[in-house]
């Protein structure tokens, strides 16, 4: 029998997990407005009314040697980006002071390229062992990394150095990823995914929409992150960066990105559903609207190559749409 979105609602609540085929009847028939809402009262019953922040630093840029082709910072595309390589322990510091100040909830490094050699994840470790004792905020678990592909023993270290998340997105669905990405497979990040998980990192996993992925593949990403129990997804909008693939990608409508949003939430309702990259190509109205549609985080303050967001800003917009932080 078919449910109504009412049906559902109280399903959900009550533990039910919406299934592929009622996503993707909510996706083609639901009222957008009654989607948003019944997303915002699922949000509100799992999570309550905290709104969860993070910051993320650009700890090394350039040069990769992947062939992502939404992505600044690979050596395929031309995309005239700064070039630098890992930070020092100053500058990160420096970063984390000035988040952790301003009230953001949780810090991260991040760093272009495949991976980290051993090298490169101790100097990492020392790094995130003096923010923690310089920033008590960021301790307690709420130290992030991204760090592309790395192998179980590396993981182990950052988590013994105070690192509490480990952030490797998925992208897009399975059946999309080998249009967007060759020099890499989905089932090599969901190994370093399962190794952070094997010792004891939370996972934050999302991906990028509008890509040129279809709507119901929207649906198959957040299934298969459903599937692999991560703790965050993080929703980036594709900013279509001149030099890359997609640089004359469309941007997706508001209806896209509202009903993308909801049914995130509908299908994970126990989770971080957060804003990320190209949420500044949202009109302010749209974001707010977000907010009281399922979106209960945000990557706040700049981006990796791109601008982002201010803090004080965003925190307002939080308290507008009713939460706390």
């Amino acid at each position: 029998m078919v449910k109504s979105l009412t049906e559902l609602e109280t399903a959900i609540c009550d533990g039910y997990a919406i299934t592929p085929d009622e996503a993707l009847g909510l996706l083609h028939e639901a009222d957008l407005d009654a989607l948003c809402q019944t997303a915002d009262r699922v949000r509100r019953h799992f999570m309550g009314d905290r709104a969860d922040t993070c910051s993320i630093m650009n700890a090394r840029s350039g040069r990769c040697p992947e062939d992502c082709k939404w992505c600044a910072q690979s050596i395929h595309h031309h995309t005239h980006i700064e070039v630098y390589p890992l930070t020092d322990t100053a500058e990160a510091l420096r970063h984390a002071r000035d988040n952790h100040d301003k009230g953001v909830g949780r810090f991260s490094l991040v760093t272009s390229g495949r991976t980290l050699n051993d090298a490169q994840i101790d100097r990492c470790a020392a790094i995130y062992r003096t923010i923690a004792d310089e920033c008590p905020g960021f301790r307690n678990g709420r130290l992030c990394a991204s760090m592309g592909l790395l192998n179980k023993e590396q993981l182990r270290k950052l988590k013994e150095a105070g690192v509490g998340n480990y952030h490797c997105n998925i992208e897009t669905a399975p059946s999309y990823f080998p249009k967007l990405c060759t020099t890499h497979t989905l089932a090599e990040k969901q190994r370093t995914i399962g190794w952070a998980r094997e010792v004891g990192l939370k996972i934050c996993s999302g991906g990028i929409i509008g890509m040129g992925e279809s709507a119901e593949q929207r649906i198959e990403m957040a299934f298969t992150l459903r599937e692999m129990g991560v703790d965050s997804i993080p929703i980036n909008v594709l900013n279509p960066i001149p030099g890359t693939p997609l640089e004359e990608m469309a941007p997706l409508s508001d209806d896209e990105l509202l009903r993308t949003f909801a049914l995130f939430r509908l299908i994970n309702p126990r989770v971080y559903i957060r804003f990320a990259g190209g949420r500044t190509l949202m009109k302010p109205e749209t974001q707010e609207r977000a907010l009281r549609s399922g979106v209960n985080a945000a990557i706040v303050g700049d981006l990796l190559t791109t601008i982002g967001s201010g803090i004080a800003d965003d925190k307002a917009m939080f308290a507008r749409c009713g939460f706390t932080l």
